[in-house]
């Protein structure tokens, strides 16, 4: 073809500072690639803060036929008759017509061209015949139908004895041994997702990944004893329950003779386990749109599906690391999810809190900022608030008693949480102005349909405006992503607190 040339011929008169530059360094950890054929290396070089893949090593790992079109100023991917056409200048790529964004143009490094390695799950992905997907934190390129649950840890109580919760999600079979001096447990998967905390506490030294790559291994501290866990599933989350008594020691006195056995009784249980409920258990974070559905789109490319995708599975990292705090997202790929469906997911695991995360769109590109949204009740949904709380329907159970329960239509759930849901949306707004630029309306109150059938404080949160070209840009940067993350923390940490205080006597 007129103008195409392979991208392997040789590049004459690149100025030699160019190619030094090009050539990068290696990131801190390496990229690894998971597969049903099993794991391998994948060589990835940082270029001016991006990481960069070489064409050739796409080509190779993905059977993809690789041509650079020297006149047209493009790069073509093609699978199996399908393409992708990666511009050399600018920092996007054509999917079947339709634009994708990148965080950077590609590099070209002698005779290779490099390219972000966002380019898989956004532009290879969509052509494809299986799921490609980047978890960047963890280091991991999943390729295909593998299993690698996220495995998070904390110490529950410092003790002794030590009380710990290492939650594998989704759910997945696990094996516990006890061996000398630690606790391994083996989870049935492809791989593993590893969040855990850098130290321990009292009797357990640290959480680390164990020599096998679907092992963790919970190192104990020298004066610890006998250590049990105990696996068990909820909520597609499996959680194994880690208690470590302390070691008897030598010079302990001796245990005075047993007392005589008092007649039978009611058994009194642990007093641990009358301790309240902590007020925050669990979070559902809810990536606007997916699949399908886009959501807005700037004249640059960005698309909201997949910025509040990115930014939920950080905002979960955050609050998993920091507080402990369970966070479960509606959708944790790129899929179509029903309002009704995102609603079931936070009532079905019994959510303390819901937080929908959107990019806003306007008919003017002058129109930007971050805005926070929360529920008004029409006049029905005053009139079930008011009736929430009193409103109860008697049912027979067996033996011939009956049970009393509190009903409310699934679509006003929110109607006894409304003023909740103003104290939530209050200090988001709140907390998120110290971090990004909010819009002249930064709080409304307004009647979302994701909103109205959760059961449970609630916001959504406008992040910034895509038809806004400065907005676009930012809400592609990590910098704004970080700063949203850092404020919907912020603010929960608030919220924590508000919820707390109401629960005092």
């Amino acid at each position: 073809m007129r103008g195409t040339a392979s991208i392997f011929l040789p590049v004459l008169l690149i100025p030699l500072a160019t190619l030094l530059q090009a050539q990068g360094t290696p990131p801190p950890s390496p990229l690894t690639m998971v597969s049903r054929e099993g794991r391998r290396p994948v060589p990835t070089t940082i270029v001016g803060n991006q990481e960069l893949i070489a064409l050739d090593e796409v080509a190779a790992l993905f059977q993809v036929a690789v041509r650079e079109d020297t006149l047209a100023g493009g790069l073509t991917l093609t699978y199996r008759g399908r393409t992708v056409v990666v511009s050399t200048n600018q920092p996007m790529a054509s999917v079947a017509g339709r634009l994708v964004a990148l965080p950077s143009a590609p590099v070209r490094s002698g005779q290779r061209w490099l390219v972000p390695v966002e380019l898989l799950p956004r532009a290879l992905a969509p052509i494809y015949d299986a799921r490609i997907e980047l978890r960047r934190p963890s280091r991991l390129l999943l390729v295909g139908d593998v299993r690698v649950p996220r495995v998070t840890a904390r110490i529950d109580a410092p003790g002794p004895p030590t009380r710990a919760t290492v939650e594998i999600a989704p759910a997945a079979p696990v094996t516990v041994t006890t061996e000398a001096g630690r606790v391994v447990l083996r989870v049935d998967a492809d791989a593993l997702d590893l969040n855990l905390p850098g130290d321990g506490a009292a009797l357990i030294d640290q959480f680390r990944a164990g020599e096998q790559p679907t092992a963790v291994a919970v190192v104990l501290d020298g004066r610890a004893g006998a250590a049990r866990a105990i696996p068990s599933e909820a909520g597609g989350v499996t959680r194994v329950a880690l208690e470590v008594a302390a070691a008897a020691t030598a010079d302990a006195a001796p245990a005075p003779p047993p007392a005589p056995a008092p007649l039978p009784a009611a058994v009194a249980a642990p007093a641990f386990l009358f301790a309240p409920r902590p007020v925050l258990l669990t979070i559902v974070v809810d990536p606007g749109h997916g699949g399908d559905d886009i959501g807005a789109r700037g004249a640059g490319g960005a698309e909201e599906k997949r910025i509040t995708l990115e930014l939920s599975r950080r905002l979960r990292m955050l609050i998993e690391t920091r507080l402990g705090i369970r966070v479960i997202l509606t959708r944790d790929d790129d899929r179509r999810v029903s309002l009704d469906d995102r609603a079931a997911v936070a009532n079905n695991n019994k959510a303390d809190l819901f937080l929908s995360l959107h990019l806003n769109a306007a008919p003017v590109p002058d129109v930007a900022g971050a805005e926070v949204l929360y529920l008004r009740l029409d006049d029905e949904g005053e009139e079930a608030r008011r009736a929430a709380e009193t409103e109860s329907v008697s049912l027979p159970v067996l033996g011939g008693a009956r049970r009393t329960l509190d009903v409310l239509r699934w679509d006003l759930a929110q109607a006894r949480h409304v003023d909740a849901s103003t104290v939530l949306a209050t200090v988001l707004e709140e907390e998120l102005r110290a971090q990004i630029t909010m819009s002249p309306r930064p709080r409304l109150q307004v009647p979302l349909r994701v909103l109205t059938g959760v059961n449970m404080p609630a916001a959504l949160i406008e992040m910034a405006y895509l038809t806004n070209p400065a907005d676009e840009r930012r809400a592609q940067s990590d910098d704004f992503q970080a700063g949203v993350a850092q404020g919907i923390y912020n603010a929960v940490l608030r919220f924590r607190s508000y919820l707390e205080a109401q629960r005092q006597p």
